[in-house]
């Protein structure tokens, strides 16, 4: 029989923190403030055990903070690969990412596979670095299971992951709006068939937490979402492409 004080459901085992870049953290990092990154920290109340989504800019002060709330660091979960979310040079300047993670906690990167050379390119990892996983795996942190869910188009090996009726969503789906298709990797008809296929399972009452604060609101109904983001307008591949295949 549990304990009177010990969280008997997921749902109150659940550990969830969204940490916005420039304010939450790396404060101090004018890339950060300019890109409004979100990092996610998922973890089990129980257990103590965290995961980083897309952790970088000040990852001393993530560790830090997670730390500060009694939680151990024992993963690290990749949206896709480019370096305002997991590390590496932007224009010339180099953000710390995962790379610097694994330096002060030991432990592995949950990516998608088709995003594996490009984590390791961009990064410096090595594939040992890397847990590579498929569309539909699960992964625990202490007991809290984190669906994975391959996403193309934005990165060839994009991925979103849902846990606990919270999607977070990367650069495949904003508040308003969705990722650019004109960086290396971008594909625009992935990413209709992501937004329109891959995420069609995920229940509208479901929240939706982005990889940027484009949008005064943190987080939104997936629902809400689905009516009011204009990339849902569009009937058919051939329009959605018209309107924003970059």
């Amino acid at each position: 029989m549990a304990g009177q004080n010990t969280p008997c459901s997921l749902e109150d085992r659940l550990y969830f923190r969204q940490l916005l870049a420039g304010r939450d953290f790396g404060a101090q990092n004018p890339i950060a403030g300019q890109m409004a990154n979100f990092v996610y920290a998922i973890g089990d109340k129980v257990t103590r055990e965290v995961m980083l989504v897309d952790p970088c800019y000040a990852v001393d002060e993530l560790v830090d903070l997670v730390e500060a709330d009694g939680m151990k660091l024992t993963g690290a979960l990749a949206t896709h690969y480019h370096p305002d979310h997991v590390g590496g040079d932007m224009f010339g300047h180099e953000l710390q990412g995962v790379k610097q993670l694994l330096t002060r906690c030991p432990c592995k990167v949950h990516a998608h596979k088709e995003e594996a050379p490009w984590i390791q390119r961009v990064t410096g990892c090595s594939q040992s670095d890397l847990d590579l996983h498929e569309s539909g795996d699960v992964v625990k942190v202490g007991e809290i299971p984190i669906t994975l869910i391959h996403t193309p188009g934005h990165t060839p090996g994009s991925q979103c992951f849902l846990v606990e009726n919270r999607l977070i969503a990367g650069d495949t789906l904003f508040l308003n709006g969705c990722g650019r298709t004109d960086f290396p990797g971008g594909d625009p008809k992935l990413l209709y068939q992501s937004l329109t296929q891959k995420l069609m399972h995920v229940p509208d009452d479901a929240t939706l937490y982005p990889g940027h604060a484009y949008d005064p609101r943190p987080n939104a109904p997936l629902g809400e979402t689905r009516q009011s983001n204009p990339v849902f307008k569009p009937k058919s591949e051939a329009e959605w492409l018209a309107m924003f295949a970059s």
